[in-house]
């Protein structure tokens, strides 16, 4: 039976007594089991917990997440808490029941060596930026999710079910969030929301810039075949595939929210509110009030009355003037006739 170098398990491990060169002489020699460390670590998981191991969990892929127990918190995993499950979790508690060299004398199996080497694979997985990445891309827990995103079907007959709309679609944008390159991401919100928040909503979904790849569906070249031809066609079918799942991708997301949208009850609120807006705006005549609409009718009243007064004093003034001018010019003819006829005599 093979495993781990011995000088990689005492730097996992270092409560663990020295492994021999081979497995294969472990039964012939005691157990020695040496008390856990009483550390502030091991009584602050960070939430790790204690998943419960299952039968089928070497049938997993090394890099799932319940492997180190994390599968409740999945992609929302820290570093710190994948540390924890490693050394805490796991490494001092299954580590010691699975360890090839502990079980060698009562059990001649080799899922015990497997179940060690599944650790250590799924922890350099996990720990490695762009390997976790790969996997939290296509974590098969996601994608049975996203088979399970709404459809237009499950909203006949609820077109008008303001609470079966959010607890529906929520959750989806949530998961979906995750993939965004730029932070934060808007959520999809509540009823309330003002038209401003609700268009920066759509508007950042609309032109969603996701992080998310398939390298993790990639085929491997046959084994055992060292034919470059092999690998460049094997390549090539890789890149075309992780292309046409990014594209199907991003249809996909594209068309979610064109569904989101479709059925938002916001929106029908907003175009509501704004049509009940014209329509006042076009009944008030230019948005004025009534009572503003009935001052300025009286105002303009009192103006034209003023205006008709000030002429018809005018016109008074002016007819005044002329009979003056007509009785001064009579008067100034009569003297003039009056003196031409003393002229005469």
């Amino acid at each position: 039976m093979v495993g781990l170098p011995r000088c990689v398990f005492r730097l996992l491990n270092p409560e663990i007594s020295p492994t021999p060169t081979a497995y294969s002489s472990a039964e012939h020699r005691p157990i020695i089991h040496k008390p856990l460390p009483n550390t502030s670590l091991w009584h602050n998981d960070l939430g790790v917990g204690d998943e419960e191991e299952s039968p089928d969990l070497l049938l997993l892929d090394p890099k799932e997440w319940k492997v180190l127990g994390l599968s409740h918190l999945r992609y929302k995993a820290t570093p710190a808490q994948i540390k924890v499950a490693r050394r805490v979790v796991i490494d001092r508690k299954k580590v010691l029941k699975h360890h090839p060299d502990k079980k060698a004398g009562l059990s001649h199996t080799t899922n015990d060596d497997a179940f060690f080497k599944c650790i250590q694979k799924a922890h350099e997985v996990l720990t490695n930026v762009e390997r976790r990445r790969q996997f939290d891309s296509v974590d098969p827990h996601y994608l049975a999710i996203e088979e399970e995103t709404p459809t237009a079907a499950d909203f006949k007959g609820k077109a008008d079910d303001i609470n079966f709309f959010f607890k529906e679609f929520v959750p989806v944008y949530e998961n979906e969030a995750r993939f965004s390159k730029k932070t934060p991401v808007p959520m999809l919100g509540s009823f309330d929301d003002s038209k401003e928040k609700v268009e920066t909503f759509y508007d950042f979904w609309y032109n969603f810039d996701s992080w998310r790849s398939f390298e993790y569906l990639d085929k491997e070249v046959n084994e055992g075949s060292d034919s470059r031809d092999d690998k460049r066609y094997t390549e090539k079918k890789n890149k075309s595939e992780r292309a046409r799942r990014k594209k199907e991708d991003t249809a996909r997301l594209r068309s979610l929210v064109d569904l989101t949208l479709s059925l938002d009850p916001r929106i029908k609120r907003i175009k509501q509110e704004e049509k009940e807006a014209r329509e006042a705006k076009k009944k008030n005549k230019g948005g004025i009030s009534a009572v503003d609409q009935k001052a300025k009718a009286e105002e303009e009243k009192r103006k034209a009355e003023e205006e008709a007064k000030k002429m018809e004093e005018e016109e008074k003034v002016a007819r005044a003037e002329a009979k003056k001018a007509k009785a001064a010019a009579a008067n100034a003819a009569k003297k003039a006739r009056r003196q031409q006829r003393a002229a005469e005599t």
